[in-house]
Order: C-alpha cells, then sequence, then structure tokens
C-alpha cells in the first residue's frame, strides 16, 4: 500500500486514473477493484467515490484521458507535419499502441457493451474532426470530406479491431506465424490509405 500523503484534489485524481490504469491494463475491467485502485494510491476507498463516483466511472475516465492524449498527440503530429503527409505508419502504431498494449481497446469495447459511451464527449468529436481536418488539408482541393472522414473511420476501426482480435485474425489467415505481421499490416494499411488520400 502506498504512503499516504497530502495531495491536491487534481494530483490524486490523477494517481487514481494512473494506478486504475495500471491495474486495467494488466487484467481487464473484470478485475478492478476500487480498495485495490485506493490501497495503490495510499488514499481511502471513499475518496476514490468521491473522486469518481462508482468503478465504471473510473473506468470511463480512464479510457476518455487515454483517447483525449491520443487525439491531442495526432492532432499534434499532423500540424508539424513540415513535409506534407505526416508518416502513416508511426501514426498506426501510436494508435495501436494506446489500443492494444496499454489495453484501451478492451476498456472501450467493454464499456460499450455495458451501454456506456467512452467516445461520445464533446472533446472527442471535437478531436476527430480535428484529425480528419487535418487529413483532409493534405488531400487533393476536388477530394470529398466525407471521403477524408471514411477514411479516417477506416483506420480507427481496423485498429480497433486489431486490438481487440489480437492474433487470431491473423492466425486464421495463416500469417500468424510471423512476429512481425501485425507490424507490416499497419505498415501496408498505412501506404494503402495514404495512396487512397492522395487520389
Amino acid at each position: 500500500m502506498a504512503a499516504r500523503r497530502r495531495r491536491t484534489a487534481e494530483e490524486a485524481r490523477a494517481e487514481i486514473l494512473d494506478a486504475a490504469e495500471r491495474r486495467l491494463a494488466a487484467a481487464g475491467p473484470a478485475a478492478l477493484r476500487l480498495q485495490e485502485v485506493a490501497a495503490d494510491v495510499g488514499v481511502s476507498h471513499p475518496a476514490v467515490l468521491h473522486h469518481f463516483g462508482s468503478r465504471e466511472a473510473l473506468v470511463q475516465a480512464v479510457v476518455e484521458r487515454a483517447m483525449q492524449n491520443l487525439e491531442h498527440d495526432l492532432v499534434r503530429s499532423f500540424a508539424g507535419a513540415t513535409a506534407g503527409v505526416p508518416d502513416s505508419a508511426a501514426l498506426l502504431d501510436r494508435v495501436f499502441e494506446t489500443l492494444a498494449e496499454r489495453g484501451h481497446a478492451r476498456l472501450m469495447a467493454w464499456l460499450m457493451l455495458s451501454g456506456y459511451e467512452p467516445l461520445g464527449t464533446a472533446s472527442a468529436r471535437a478531436n476527430w474532426t480535428a484529425i480528419a481536418r487535418a487529413t483532409h488539408a493534405l488531400r487533393p482541393k476536388d477530394a470529398p470530406y466525407e471521403d477524408t472522414m471514411f477514411t479516417v473511420v477506416l483506420a480507427a476501426l481496423a485498429l480497433f479491431g486489431q486490438a481487440i482480435a489480437g492474433s487470431s485474425a491473423f492466425d486464421l489467415a495463416s500469417l500468424g506465424d510471423d512476429p512481425q505481421v501485425a507490424a507490416r499490416f499497419r505498415r501496408w494499411l498505412g501506404e494503402l490509405l495514404v495512396r487512397h488520400l492522395e487520389r
């Protein structure tokens, strides 16, 4: 158990989110216990409830924070691309790392199947719009905006599916023996999307 110490409400909230994220990534949402998160941070169980209200709200806050950080990071990557199109493979790898390796795709799926809307926030919509606009700005002038948005959605769905299915889809396609196949798939997907966007 972490030692109890004085902290601001903002610091306590961030530390609770960090502890919950570590536990969720390690064992999934079904294993999350507020008492254990509280012990990790060195606060009481009621303190966790004070900040988040419920176990479900804590899980949703973890996912929302991860998605906001990822979306802001992607918007900055587009804005900082000096030579036109940013490195699509690096962008897709960054999204995949958040979704799969940090366990957020499973959390999002669990929330959605439980009736929550982890992507239904105003900030998530604003960030998706910013990503689509940044992508659209790199395209030929006559490209339809809806086509750009469909491309962004396709990339998100493909990465979400890969994060949820893990290696199962590659196993079904008889590609599962190669440990690098998942990274090659993301590179292939990035090149495919760039070719489409450059049409």
